[in-house]
């Protein structure tokens, strides 16, 4: 083979390897983002959920909170969802002012049984829109399972559901919450 074929089929050979899809990838970065209006004026909707360590005043599926350090980042709270089921998590920011604050799930606290994700964080926010509110409650996260072929309940599609069905129950209650008081 002389040199100008050998360099022909290295291009060829780079080409078909560059052009078939990749399987062998892992997981991607997943993202949700719900928001409900609520009519109810901003404050009220923010003293409903501005404390930390009380999601179970405002979550439906939180039966109690326990938490250390307030609404200070790093603080950790606990969520108690019926029987043994624990959700541990951090306060990454916190701010008052525009009614907003971020928060994470530690990996190595994380029950993936109780939600399939992995390095999941998330933001919640509040903003006034003439008389009513809007909750914006986002999130980002890998799916259950670090690997590639990963079982069902595992699965981005899992994930994605999970987290958009807990955002979904909890913005709702929270309008029902609000609404009424």
């Amino acid at each position: 083979m002389n040199r100008r074929n050998f360099q022909l089929s290295l291009v060829a050979i780079f080409f078909l390897f560059n052009s078939l899809p990749l399987s062998a990838h892992g997981p991607t970065r997943q993202k949700v983002t719900e928001f409900i209006e609520i009519d109810a004026p901003a404050s009220k909707v923010w003293d409903l959920i501005k404390d930390f360590d009380k999601a179970h005043q405002w979550l439906p599926m939180v039966e109690s909170t326990t938490g250390e350090g307030g609404n200070a980042p790093g603080a950790t709270r606990v969520l108690s969802l019926g029987g043994d089921a624990k959700v541990y998590e951090t306060l990454k920011a916190y701010n008052a002012e525009k009614m907003t604050y971020s928060y994470k799930i530690p990996v190595k606290t994380h029950d993936v049984s109780i939600l399939p994700v992995n390095n999941y964080s998330s933001t919640i926010s509040v903003k006034n829109k003439g008389g009513k509110t809007v909750v914006t409650w986002k999130g980002a996260f890998y799916r259950g399972y670090p690997n590639n072929d990963p079982p069902a309940e595992l699965n981005d599609e899992a994930a994605i559901a999970a987290v958009t069905g807990l955002y979904q129950a909890g913005l709702a209650h929270l309008k029902e919450v609000a609404e009424k008081q």
